[in-house]
C-alpha cells in the first residue's frame, strides 16, 4: 500500500453509519459548514450527495494510521472535476495532506482518462491547505475576492488551484501566464 490509498466507500450501504459518524463528530473549520449534525449528515448521505452521477466518495486510508478521512469527488459529469478533502482533526498537522492530495490526484488521472484538468479550492486563510496544494505540485490559478461565505463573519477569498494531466504525467509545473495587465494596457493605449 502507498502511504495514503483511496478505498471507495458505500455511503448508503455498509459504510453509511461510519460516514455519518465521521461527518458529525468532526469539525471542519475551513469548510462552508464547520460542523454537521448527524441528522444533516444522514440527509446528505441518503440524498446521494456522496455517491451519484456527479459525486463519488472514498475513505483516505493511511498505511500506518488506518482511516484518516474522506475525499468526495464532485462535478464528475463535467470535464473538470473538483474535490472535497476532509482529514480527521487528530491527523491534521502531521504531514498527511500532501500524500492524501497526491493519492486523490493519481486516482483521478488514472481512472478518468477524459479528465485533462483537476481543480480544488480553499479559503484564503487556510494556509495549511494552500501549502499542501503547492507542495503537491498544484498551481494557484485564481484568487476570488470575498467569494467564500463565512457564517457570522465577512466573506473571505476563495483560492483556486489546478493540476493539468500533462503536469501530472511529467512532474513539471506549467505556470499561469499572469501578463494580462500588459496585454490589456497595450490594447487600450
Amino acid at each position: 500500500m502507498t502511504v495514503v490509498e483511496l478505498v471507495r466507500l458505500d455511503p448508503t450501504g455498509a459504510d453509511r453509519d461510519e460516514l455519518i459518524r465521521f461527518l458529525a463528530a468532526e469539525e471542519f473549520p475551513f469548510h462552508m459548514r464547520s460542523t454537521i449534525s448527524a441528522e444533516d449528515a444522514s440527509t446528505a448521505v441518503d440524498s446521494g450527495s456522496f455517491r451519484d452521477a456527479e459525486h463519488d466518495t472514498s475513505w483516505l486510508v493511511h498505511a500506518d494510521h488506518g482511516r484518516i478521512g474522506i475525499v468526495r469527488l464532485e462535478d464528475l459529469e463535467d470535464p473538470v472535476p473538483l474535490f472535497d478533502l476532509r482529514i480527521a482533526g487528530r491527523f491534521r498537522g502531521q504531514g498527511l495532506g500532501v500524500p492524501a492530495l497526491c493519492a486523490v490526484t493519481d486516482h483521478v488521472f488514472r481512472t478518468m482518462p477524459s479528465v485533462t484538468r483537476f481543480e480544488g479550492q480553499t479559503r484564503e486563510d487556510n494556509t495549511a491547505m494552500r501549502r499542501v496544494f503547492v507542495r503537491a505540485g498544484w498551481v494557484k490559478e485564481a484568487h476570488y475576492r470575498e467569494a467564500w461565505p463565512v457564517h457570522g463573519a465577512a466573506p473571505v477569498a476563495s483560492v483556486a488551484y489546478g493540476m493539468l494531466r500533462g503536469d501530472w504525467e511529467t512532474g513539471r509545473t506549467t505556470p499561469v501566464p499572469w501578463d494580462d495587465d500588459e496585454d490589456a494596457r497595450a490594447v487600450t493605449a
